[in-house]
């Protein structure tokens, strides 16, 4: 009967790893580049971003239009106060045509003008904010599978020391509290194991949600982290940062602040009203033409003056405000580099030796009988927490140069698939 049951655990899982890895087979496997693209194309932010900038262009037709003109009819009856008092009918018919002055045709133009600049900037920034994160969710999916990798391999080999512990404990060799620790260490990896299963889908799903709805359910990534690339120096960056296009947006906003305050200043005047038309009564006719000019005399726009004057000071102290701020955190930015970059030459270039070395030292006093299973898995924890460590460690490294690129929107890490 056990044999049986074996015989059929044997087969359910065997099935079960044969569809688990045609399901994987059937993952479609992503590089950053196609995530990127895709991105770009289905993010809901683009399409926010385009239409505000096709919406500023059609403000510059409404700013070039001319005003319609107006015509006029009326009529009605006429009676003359002398003569035979005779009831007659008078009609007139009018026409009438705005002109605004060229110095206000100007200015309207001027302003959406700018603000079609303006919301250029504004689209060229979103994408740039968008490729960030969508880099920073990338590389964040890919070290969440290196960490699975990492406790998968963890979790395997101390459910084989828990099972050669076990064969010592049951032919007296060892205590029996060696096979208590042992099976809370393997206890231990399952859960690391099954955590980082989680973290990956909440990884994958955050990627998707920047990616947009054409992101398929289930998909992999491929790629590793650009390590090798690095920053210029910090006096270089500085030098990049009166190009950034934070502050080029914020410029560009001033120049519609400033446009628009040109505008109401010629708006004290506008322009001015041509008019003609033709009246005829029972006894005569008459043509009329005329000019109607608007006098400034109740309201010179004292308030939609000083308005538009107080947005372009707000938006001048604005412009100085982020400047001081992009210095600072560029600045930040590069300390934390340059911390994550000393961070990963350390583990590189000793502490991962070290805390192998240790670990093979202690696996060989374990299997000679030196030491006990306590200290072999002080030295197996040691080694898994120091190698976690550098994963982390990779990810602050080039997460540091991503912020980086979005304070300055430049291109630091190349995207090579």
């Amino acid at each position: 009967m056990a044999n049986i049951k074996n015989k059929s655990l044997i087969i359910s899982l065997t099935l079960a790893m044969a569809l688990y890895g045609s399901i994987a087979q059937a993952q479609t496997e992503l590089g950053l580049r196609d995530v990127l693209d895709n991105a770009m194309a289905q993010n809901p932010v683009m399409a926010m971003s385009q239409a505000q900038q096709d919406a500023a262009n059609a403000a510059v037709t409404t700013a070039t239009a001319y005003i319609n003109p107006e015509f006029e009819v009326a009529g009605g009856p006429s009676r003359s106060r002398t003569g035979s008092n005779e009831v007659g009918t008078k009609w007139d018919v009018g026409i009438s045509q705005p002109l605004e002055f060229p110095g206000v045709r100007g200015a309207r133009r001027e302003m959406a003008e700018s603000n079609v600049r303006a919301a250029g900037v504004s689209r060229t920034l979103t994408g740039i904010e968008l490729r960030t994160r969508v880099k920073s969710a990338f590389y964040d999916v890919l070290q969440r599978q290196a960490v699975l990798r990492l406790v998968e391999g963890d979790r395997n080999l101390l459910q084989q020391i828990r099972e050669r512990v076990k064969l010592r404990v049951d032919t007296g060799e060892a205590a029996k509290y060696e096979l208590i620790k042992a099976d809370t260490e393997a206890l231990a990896a399952e859960r690391d194991y099954q955590a980082a299963l989680v973290r990956i889908s909440e990884a994958k799903a955050y990627l998707r949600g920047l990616v947009g709805p054409g992101m398929p359910m289930e998909f992999d990534v491929k790629g590793e982290l650009p390590l090798a690339d690095t920053l210029p120096t910090l006096q270089q960056l500085r030098q990049k940062i009166d190009e950034s296009p934070q502050l080029a947006q914020i410029r560009a906003i001033r120049e519609a602040a400033e446009a628009r305050l040109r505008l109401e200043e010629k708006l004290r005047n506008p322009g001015l009203t041509l008019k003609g038309g033709f009246e005829q009564d029972p006894d005569y006719s008459t043509v009329r033409l005329g000019v109607a000019i608007p006098l400034p005399v109740w309201n010179q726009r004292q308030g939609p003056i000083a308005e538009a004057a107080a947005g372009v000071r707000q938006v001048t102290a604005a412009l100085s405000e982020r400047e001081l701020s992009l210095q600072r955190d560029v600045d930040s930015a590069y300390q934390r580099y340059l911390i994550a970059q000393g961070q990963v030459n350390s583990f590189e270039s000793g502490l991962l030796n070290q805390a192998e070395s240790a670990l093979k030292v202690a696996e060989s006093a374990y299997r000679f009988g030196e030491r006990g299973i306590l200290d072999y898995l002080d030295a197996q924890r040691t080694y898994r927490a120091v190698r976690k460590d550098y994963l982390a460690a990779r990810y602050d490294y080039v997460n540091s140069m991503l912020e980086i690129e979005r304070l300055l929107g430049t291109e630091l890490l190349e995207v090579k698939s």
